[in-house]
């Protein structure tokens, strides 16, 4: 086809869709590509396009060892719809692309635009020049080209935000790519991400989540070690900002002031998002965690008596090359000892390129999900202990849209507590829209939910619900969408319980 033929076949309205897969920081990211995309002129997919759009993004993960077999997959799949629609480009984005590069056009040639982590900024101008050139675009930046946070932005959600504080890491954990995919720390200016929150705070949100891949290490890149507790502190002064959560924080860097901005701002949620991965020293020194089980357990012992209703969740991993059955024990021990509220359990496995990969030692599969089995088992009994203790207390909840599958049959609404938990509870005769705040009482407890089965005790309307109601006033074509620009960013919809940036913090 001709330059000339394929202008006219793109003529028009293109719309596209954009696939995430992994962290957090890659759900962010997809915000941004969505933001670039509808400021170039894209109009978003109807949901459920399945490869049905004139461009699809794919912004891949490479930390799982299957990652690159689901991405040519998926592109194989794309390959025969491609070649009946003319004019419809593919690019793949994220730290697949960045870690492959040009494998991706060879094993895949039909694809137009390979983009990094560091210039997803570019990904109108390729896919533009793929158009002009008839040939792929590989552009794959060393290192990061402006913070992404500069970027147009469509936000999933009316109420709730992801805020970058930060983008890299200075960790060398043996079982992680992630640092040579998305380079060293470099953190943003303090006043740049308050004002950020400020602005979303204007168009509606209510609650944020300050999002990195070490939060915690905030600072380090701008000379000041209690930045992160500051910044906290602050985000406690802004008008409007009823929640602030953040995620991943590393136990190395975890220190006593952090525990006090948590316990002493009012608007810091009663929650953590502490990776453990291991509970033995020998295991936690061949990952090159630099804390030993003594430390992580003093931390959980300071946060519950400073904050006592907190909430506290965790990464494991199971199998990690060289465990025993009595390191993997002292991972029991820890998760007894800790009693946390959830914890996003993993089986190890290889991540091409990691040192971890090529160590001696790697566990048979039957014995590492013996291993996670028995690990799960006991989580989930104490995850459920945990959830009884709620029952009887009154919570004011943030009404969530999407957490609740069942929310039609049952005539329930879902939303979540101060410190993250799920609740279900009793449609009210008031309407209660997304990012309204209810009180309810607690009257049953699953391992994973919570019920709230009586009259709801109080409804506020808020500025959030005000910004959900206009953002689904179009009616049919869905919501639009809030896009900001320089300098502002963007987030997500309602926010779960986070799995701590792709399980590897």
């Amino acid at each position: 086809m001709s330059s000339i033929d394929r202008s006219q076949a793109v003529g028009g309205t293109r719309t596209y869709e954009v696939r995430t897969y992994g962290c957090q920081m890659n759900v962010h990211d997809s915000e941004r590509l969505s933001g670039l995309l509808e400021d170039a002129g894209y109009v978003r997919a109807p949901e459920g396009a399945d490869g049905d759009a004139d461009v699809v993004v794919f912004n891949t993960c490479a930390v799982r060892e299957n990652a690159d077999n689901k991405l040519y997959g998926n592109l194989g799949h794309l390959a025969p719809r491609k070649a009946q629609r003319p004019g419809m480009q593919i690019a793949v984005g994220g730290c697949l692309a960045q870690k492959d590069r040009d494998t991706i056009v060879k094993r895949a040639p039909w694809v137009d635009v390979v983009f990094g982590t560091h210039n997803i900024g570019k990904l109108p101008v390729l896919l533009e020049r793929a158009r002009v050139q008839e040939e792929a675009q590989v552009e794959i930046a060393e290192s990061l080209e402006a913070f992404p946070s500069t970027l147009p932005t469509r936000r999933e959600s009316a109420y709730a935000a992801w805020v970058s504080i930060s983008v890299g890491c200075n960790n060398t954990c043996t079982f992680c790519i992630v640092p040579a995919l998305r380079g060293k720390e470099k953190d943003r200016r303090p006043g740049d991400v308050l004002a950020e929150i400020e602005a979303l705070v204007a168009e509606g949100v209510s609650e944020i989540t300050l999002l990195g891949q070490n939060v915690n290490a905030y600072g380090s890149d701008i000379g000041d070690r209690e930045a992160f507790s500051k910044l906290l502190r602050a985000c406690g002064s802004i008008e409007g900002l009823e929640r602030v959560r953040f995620t991943s924080p590393h136990p190395r860097d975890f220190t006593d002031d952090v525990i006090a901005a948590m316990a002493e701002t009012p608007n810091v949620m009663p929650q953590l998002h502490m990776p453990l991965q291991s509970g033995s020293d020998t295991v936690l020194k061949a990952m090159r965690r630099s804390y030993r089980q003594e430390r992580y357990l003093g931390i959980i012992e300071k946060v519950r008596a400073a904050i006592p209703h907190a909430a506290i969740s965790t990464d494991i991993i199971v199998g990690f090359p060289g465990e025993t059955e009595e390191d993997f024990e002292q991972t029991l021990h820890v998760v007894r000892e800790a009693r946390f509220a959830q914890a996003f359990t993993f089986q190890y496995s290889k991540r091409p390129g990691t040192p971890a990969a090529e160590m001696d030692g790697q566990i048979p599969k039957k014995v590492v999900q013996e291993r996670y089995e028995r690990l799960v088992a006991l989580q989930e009994e104490i995850s459920w202990e945990e959830n009884k203790k709620q029952v009887g207390r009154t919570l004011e909840l943030m009404v969530a849209e999407g957490e609740g599958r069942k929310d039609g049959t049952t005539h329930r609404l879902s939303g979540r507590a101060p410190d993250s938990r799920l609740v279900h509870f009793t449609k009210p005769e008031q309407e209660v829209r997304p990012g309204d705040v209810v009180t309810v009482g607690i009257t049953y407890a699953a391992p994973h939910h919570l019920l709230a089965e009586g009259p709801t005790l109080d409804v506020r309307r808020t500025r959030a619900g005000d910004a959900w109601e206009k953002r689904n006033a179009t009616g049919a074509a869905g919501p639009a969408g809030v896009m900001l620009g320089l300098p502002t960013v963007g987030v997500p919809e309602p926010l779960p319980a986070v799995t701590g940036g792709c399980a590897i913090d």
